[in-house]
């Protein structure tokens, strides 16, 4: 393998929760220990405003919640690692789903305080379906919390993962005293408002060492030597093999707001964690040390940077070396594309990179050539299979409050929907623009991106669909009239593919059962 070295120092992987778990502030302790930040977002403090690091668009700051997924690299001992924030709020799901599809391991994050949430079991359906690797991180154990023993029960049981706990908290809330790490057997002590660092190790060489009851106190030490004794004899050694095939999940305990426990977890990680894996396209299977390179587009993000109109294309390198200003086939476009900046990331700052290699994201200035899923080779034509694509749930009228600024709606929404957090289709028989989203809050970020980036004033009018279905036919006849007598039902998306809008459940299975010759597809991949 010509890129072996390359491709054995590189972990790239998602963070995934459910919102205010505390994503965002462990990515900050991340970028912390690599070195890329030299002081954390979130600050505590009424005086200092400062936003988390990954958050970059102004609607996020102002809710405090990520929408967009970041994508962020850094080093940590001599490893390089990728790493994507997602969005946790359920109505950017499509976009976490997409980006799971990029990385080759997860970590979720978990609120010791409500424990496993709806979110949080969507994201791990996805995670199994791909059979990912997961790390279980359990946050805020500085706060009051559920039992721990319940809790490994409760996240086993909803989440139907085999659990392995590496480190063990002593308490919680306002008694919480640290954590012991099972696999080297050493206690970090917790001193509440300050942050973790090297000095308060104490490794002992076993529990029944006085210096623990010195320490924490008898009765806590008494607890902690009992519960270890039970996971001991419970979970015994973790089996790194299990971890890779998402058998079994390792866990970790800490804050991320107090910078605790999160050392542990990133030593781990970057032990056990996967090197880029192999992939499947609809051709064969790519192994990651190919000597060819090939990548897909996962992303795309208009105006990352307000100051200069760009749009970026997220590409994730699965095999080969990515070279700048090299010449590479765009297989849907049957054309060739250099690039001459290409960007690796660090949330809003963006670095041009002489190459990369595979699990690196780069990003690629797009003037439109780009559609998530494209696939980038070295002239094989294939694509990368599994990228998911919903039917919408809510649908809304696109209006445009200052006809003034026509061309400028027209260009932001395209933009914007190329993103694929919304999708656009045009009404047959007439001009009537519908989006259509899986969440409520897609349509405020549209409506606010589409007035600050775009200076295009717009309003939504709700329509009663249910669902939107890509319609394919063998006999175009039938297609044509079908769409002719349900033309205030149809429409066609952006790329010019007629969809079928339905007003219900009952009307979708009817026009299914009355026209068996017109398939009904619930995804777009189909056009692919």
């Amino acid at each position: 393998m010509k890129y072996e070295k390359e491709i054995s120092r590189r972990k790239t992987f998602a963070i995934i929760s459910h919102p205010d778990a505390g994503k965002t502030t462990l990515t900050e302790k991340f970028l912390l220990f690599g070195g890329a930040i030299q002081t954390a977002g979130a600050v505590k403090s009424n005086k200092i405003k400062k936003h988390a690091t990954s958050d970059f668009m102004d609607i996020e700051r102002q809710r405090g919640i990520s929408v967009a997924t970041s994508v962020m690299t850094f080093e940590y001992k001599d490893f390089l690692i990728n790493l994507l924030d997602t969005p946790g709020h359920k109505d950017f799901a499509e976009d976490t789903y997409r980006t799971l599809t990029a990385v080759d391991s997860v970590v979720l994050v978990i609120d010791s305080v409500n424990g496993v949430e709806p979110q949080t079991r969507r994201l791990m359906e996805v995670c199994r379906m791909r059979n990912t690797p997961v790390i279980v991180f359990i946050n805020k154990m500085d706060r009051d919390g559920k039992n721990r023993f319940d809790l490994l029960e409760e996240i086993e049981k909803e989440l139907k993962i085999s659990l392995h706990p590496m480190t063990w908290p002593i308490n919680s809330g306002k008694e919480f005293k640290g954590v012991y790490n099972l696999h080297d057997k050493s206690l970090r002590l917790f001193t509440a408002s300050t942050k973790a660092d090297d000095e308060n190790v104490i490794s002992i060489s076993n529990l029944s060492d006085k210096l623990l009851d010195a320490k924490v106190g008898d009765r806590d030490a008494e607890q902690l030597r009992e519960d270890v004794e039970l996971i001991d004899g419970v979970y015994g050694e973790l089996t790194v093999d299990d971890y890779l095939s998402g058998k079994i999940a390792p866990v970790f305990f800490g804050s991320a707001v107090n910078n605790f426990g999160v050392k542990e977890m990133l030593d781990t990680f970057i032990r056990i964690a996967p090197t880029p894996r192999d992939r499947e396209t609809s051709r064969r299977e790519i192994a990651a040390g190919e000597d060819k390179f090939s990548g897909f587009v996962f992303k795309i993000h208009a105006n990352l940077d307000p100051k200069h109109r760009d749009r970026i294309a997220f590409l994730r390198v699965c095999s080969g070396k990515f070279e700048r200003n090299k010449y590479y086939h765009h297989v849907r476009l049957d054309k060739d594309f250099r690039f001459s900046n290409p960007y690796t990331f660090l949330a809003r700052t963006k670095d041009v990179i002489e190459d990369a290699f595979p699990g690196d994201v780069v990003g690629l200035f797009d003037t439109g050539n780009f559609k998530i899923g494209d696939t980038l080779t070295e002239g094989e034509d294939f694509y990368f299979t599994g990228i998911p694509s919903f039917s919408p749930e809510i649908f809304k009228e696109l209006v445009n409050k200052d006809p003034m600024k026509t061309k400028q709606l027209e260009k932001g929404i395209r933009q914007l929907t190329d993103e694929g957090v919304a999708q656009l289709f045009t009404q047959f028989g007439g001009t009537k623009k519908i989006i259509g989203c899986v969440g409520e809050l897609q349509f405020e970020v549209i409506q606010y991106r589409l007035l600050h980036e775009y200076s295009a004033a717009c309003e939504f009018r709700t329509l009663p669909f249910y669902k939107a279905c890509w319609l394919t036919s063998n006999d175009e006849k039938k297609l044509e009239d079908f769409l002719r007598f349900k033309q205030s039902n149809s429409g066609e998306d952006k790329d010019g593919h007629p969809v079928y809008l339905a007003q219900s459940e009952w009307f979708l299975n009817t026009e299914i059962q009355n026209n068996p010759d017109i398939q009904f597809h619930f995804t777009s991949e189909i056009h692919k």
